[in-house]
């Protein structure tokens, strides 16, 4: 399976990753791809940048080497209401909103808890993508996070890096996840999560979990950077500047 678009990509701002935007993205255009999100951490997590750095999104070009550059966030989620820690004022001006747990940022709780936050931050209309749900310091009952997620309309990601250098023990959950998303038809973004940019566009160990849950290409977002796009319009984002390749 061919993706187009990763929707998963930090950059030096996040504190913790190695790479800037033009380096992300001249990886992106040699590995054949169309799109990448950048979606650099909240200001929660340490490390993270101000508010300000979301704000000011609005420089990036919409196009670089040739690849469409979306700009976003993974927002972390703060409790178990499912607040988030950008507010809409900021929310509602990217491209692009990616949500989930993260030491630090969110308490943890019961399968209960966990549960419930994940599903009060997909009712919050600007989140498009929840991510690496299958986190095992974040246990949650699957058949409610993924029936929710189908509900909302909300994707779920299947990210790469759990597999490799992150959120060790995440298989099994991950492998459930993605047979609950087949069963009840949920859309899947699959991220790289790449924290440098030799990472972007790495999606192999993803797309193992996908071919054993029998997934189908029709209910994935990224394998075609027009049909995430379609995907963001109808949330309410403007893409007017889009022009196929």
């Amino acid at each position: 399976m061919k993706l187009e678009a990763d929707t998963h990509c930090h950059t030096i701002a996040s504190g913790h990753a190695y790479s800037t935007v033009v380096e992300n993205a001249k990886v992106a255009r040699e590995k054949g791809l169309k799109l990448i999100a950048i979606t650099d951490h909240g200001p929660s997590l340490p490390g993270g940048p101000h508010l300000y750095h979301f704000g000011n999104l609005k420089v990036l070009p919409r196009v670089i080497e040739n690849v469409y550059i979306l700009r976003g966030v993974e927002a972390n989620i703060l409790d178990y209401e499912g607040r988030l820690d950008l507010p809409e004022r900021y929310l509602k001006d990217l491209d692009i909103v990616l949500a989930g747990f993260h030491t630090y940022c969110y308490p943890g709780g019961s399968v209960e808890e966990n549960t419930k936050a994940l599903i009060n931050a997909m009712q919050n209309p600007y989140v498009d993508i929840i991510v690496h749900p299958g986190n095992p310091e974040f246990l949650i009952d699957i058949d409610k996070f993924v029936e929710a997620a189908a509900e909302y309309d909300v994707a779920i990601e299947i990210n790469n890096s759990s597999f490799t250098v992150s959120r060790r023990g995440s298989e099994e959950n991950c492998l459930q996840i993605a047979k609950k998303a087949k069963e009840v038809g949920a859309k899947i973004a699959v991220g790289s999560d790449a924290h440098i940019c030799f990472d972007v566009g790495f999606f192999d160990k993803a797309l193992m979990v996908i071919k054993e849950s029998g997934i189908e290409e029709q209910n994935i977002l990224n394998v075609s950077y027009l049909k995430l796009i379609d995907y963001l319009k109808e949330k309410g984002r403007d893409f007017s500047f889009v022009k196929e390749f």
